[in-house]
């Protein structure tokens, strides 16, 4: 070493940075690249990212390989700046190349190249994976034996592995990759997209019409009075029962009935021949399972039940539709009493409303998990029947009793409180006096 000329020695010395450096960086693009759009490359035949996910499919042989090589390259970066030190300043030299070298790769091998990779991997990331693809049967066998050595050590400080980490993502994560998505996409695809992943967390009950609610045709009504329904029917199916919802004989399509209306050639017979079977669905089903139902079962409403088969309510596809799209009713004017607006901030709300509505109407976050409506919600909160005038309070959400009707709420006000100056308590009540 002694007969080496200096200079050529100080261009080893930063060529071997300038390796340790690209060492540093393509480790952390490689490790830094987004495996979903590195999918999407791929499958259009980009080579580089063709090659990179190749060599992430087994990270510990990419790993290995470039932290033996960060290793060799720096353990040479120190046994030559060693060398210049001692020609240099003499024995003293050792110190002073120790602490000018620790600054060096600090700076120019570590954090420096680190960062930018971190900051834009894609452009080092595909140049490496070039370089690695080629260099990797050269050393496989060298890269084998450490990954064996670092596996086995692994195993016995009790870690697996065996297991490879699942990139795919749960629909709360979906929920939040596509709103910091949202500056590139149209706010309505974002909101499209947020309702077709918030669908599996709801359940029919949530969006059904309840019993109580429910319009179909009763056939123990005078034939004439059936006739005069139907003429004036707003929907295009229709239960059909006697006495009561759970006595339904089939479902009608209202359209099918133009044509003997028309006629006058409608009669009970007719009509019955016309009925398809009732469609029933327990309750806790989820909506995206029943649409899917919908579609498997070709039908358009279904009844739900209970455990013990008794008839809460009915749902139909238009109703899961709307909560992927929104209402998309032609209706001109739009007959909407569930929400009033009034001057003071406040809103005045129908106890039969879901949450899941005022939640969207609103853009508020009231709890859905252990009741569906306005009115469940209070009960639950009051842990009794409501009563005019009881209160609940949900973080920065006040609630008031306004009215109430056969043990239900009838109506309510929702207000926006300010939290620092109102009690933060999930619930509480007042006394109507």
């Amino acid at each position: 070493m002694n007969d080496i000329h200096l200079g050529a020695l100080f261009t080893a010395l930063i060529a071997l940075v300038l390796l340790s450096a690209f060492f540093s960086s393509s480790e952390t693009a490689l490790i830094s690249l987004n495996r979903y759009r590195l999918r999407h490359l791929a499958k259009r035949g980009h080579g580089g990212a063709i090659r990179a996910q190749k060599l992430l499919e087994k990270p510990d042989q990419l790993l290995g390989l470039i932290l033996f090589g960060n290793t060799f390259a720096n353990i040479l970066v120190s046994s030559l700046a060693t060398i210049i030190g001692l020609r240099l300043f003499g024995d003293s030299g050792i110190a002073i190349a120790t602490g000018a070298l620790t600054l060096i790769l600090l700076i120019f091998g570590e954090v420096a190249p680190k960062t930018a990779a971190a900051t834009a991997p894609e452009p080092i990331a595909w140049p490496a994976a070039y370089i690695y693809s080629f260099v990797m049967p050269l050393v496989l066998p060298l890269v084998r034996l450490i990954g064996l050595l670092a596996n086995g050590l692994l195993k016995i400080l009790g870690f697996n592995t065996n297991r490879h980490r699942s990139h795919g993502l749960t629909a709360a994560e979906l929920q939040t990759l596509v709103r910091e998505s949202s500056q590139h996409l149209p706010e309505q695809n974002v909101n499209l997209l947020l309702s077709v992943l918030e669908l599996e967390q709801a359940q029919v009950e949530d969006i059904m019409i309840p019993r109580a609610e429910i319009v179909g045709i009763d056939l123990d009504e005078p034939w004439d009075h059936v006739l005069a329904q139907i003429k004036s029917a707003s929907y295009s199916r229709m239960p059909v029962f006697n006495g009561s919802v759970e006595n339904t004989v089939g479902v009608i399509n209202v359209r099918r009935l133009f044509g003997p209306l028309m006629d006058n050639t409608l009669t009970l017979s007719k009509f019955k021949r016309l009925l398809r079977e009732p469609y029933y669905v327990p309750e806790g089903t989820a909506l995206t399972t029943q649409l899917l139902n919908f579609q498997t079962e070709n039908r358009r409403s279904a009844l739900v039940v209970d455990e013990y088969g008794d008839v809460q309510g009915l749902v139909t596809l238009e109703d899961i539709l709307e909560e992927i799209v929104g209402d998309f009713t032609t209706s001109p004017l739009p007959d909407n009493t569930d929400i009033i607006n009034e001057e003071d901030g406040s809103f005045i709300l129908r106890g039969n409303m879901p949450i899941r509505e005022i939640n969207r109407e609103l853009a508020i976050d009231l709890p859905t998990t252990d009741a569906s409506t306005l009115n469940g919600l209070i009960i639950e909160a009051l842990e009794t029947l409501p009563t005019q005038g009881a209160r609940i309070t949900i973080e920065n959400v006040q609630i008031d009793v306004l009215s109430v009707q056969n043990h239900a709420v009838d109506t309510a006000r929702l207000k926006f409180i300010d939290e620092d100056n109102e009690p933060n308590t999930k619930s509480q009540t007042h006394g109507a006096g």
